[in-house]
């Protein structure tokens, strides 16, 4: 028998807290559509509101083509960041609290100014950009073996989980992001390589989609938000003693231990 809006948010966030991997609301819930699973996600960042935790930005998921064609979608997903999933420096990742981590390089924007869609493009949003930091972001779907749809993922908020931002912060105008090079190591062994390109062609791409598809929901990007634009790889699990660096060309190095 399928949820109700209320009670799959609430069946996720008991997934989150347990520490348990259930099924996909669409197993019995075959009829889920994208627009049912953003509101599942919009009330399950109410619930986490109430219960303490401040919105302070989004992340942006499936940004690179071989994920959307995997997919079979054509465009990014949007999910919700909060306080809540803030990695500090140096503090180890708490795997006892995740289900089945993965870690991926990320570029982030932190906001100037506020960007409201529609009609936004890769240059009036790239202008609301305060700083650009390297990034790495730990995903952790709530779905038994990663295996979901994309109502699926919308509804489990991205299958966010916590994120780690770098000490650099570089004006926007500084940097060709398309070209800004991340190399990813596990253990001290290079796994991965790719450039901004990777993420919509560029990083900017991204966040100009995310400014519109808010706008089709009548909501806006705020000044001061976090901005995931997505990961440049594929991501990597997280194992008990692993150690995951993202080094950048520009803007530094993410490193994060389990």
């Amino acid at each position: 028998m399928s949820l109700g809006v209320s009670e799959a948010a609430g069946a996720l966030l008991a997934s989150v807290d347990a520490v348990a991997a259930r099924e996909p609301l669409t197993k019995t819930w075959p009829e889920l559509d994208v627009a049912t699973a953003y509101a599942i996600q919009d009330e399950s960042l109410r619930k986490r509101r109430v219960r303490g935790e401040t919105l302070i930005g989004l992340k942006l998921g499936l940004t690179s083509r071989a994920k959307q064609q995997r997919m079979g979608i054509d465009s990014p997903l949007l999910a919700w960041l909060t306080d809540a999933m803030v990695l500090p420096a140096g503090v180890p990742v708490p795997l006892g609290g995740l289900i089945h981590p993965r870690a991926e390089p990320e570029i982030v924007f932190v906001m100037g100014q506020r960007l409201s869609g529609p009609g936004v493009t890769a240059a009036t949003a790239l202008a609301a950009v305060d700083r650009v930091h390297a990034g790495v972001e730990i995903i952790d779907s709530r779905f038994e073996d990663y295996k979901f749809k994309l109502p699926d993922a919308v509804a489990d908020n991205g299958s966010s989980a916590l994120f780690g931002i770098g000490p650099v912060g570089v004006r926007p105008e500084k940097l060709d992001l398309s070209l800004e090079a991340c190399l990813l190591e596990v253990d001290g062994h290079v796994v991965d390589t790719a450039t901004g390109a990777a993420v919509q062609g560029h990083p900017a791409e991204a966040l100009a989609l995310a400014a519109n598809a808010l706008a089709a929901r009548g909501l806006a990007i705020e000044p001061g938000w976090i901005i995931l634009t997505g990961g440049m790889t594929d991501a990597v699990p997280l194992t008990p003693g692993s150690r995951v660096a993202a080094h950048f060309s520009n803007l530094g190095s993410v490193t994060l231990s389990a």
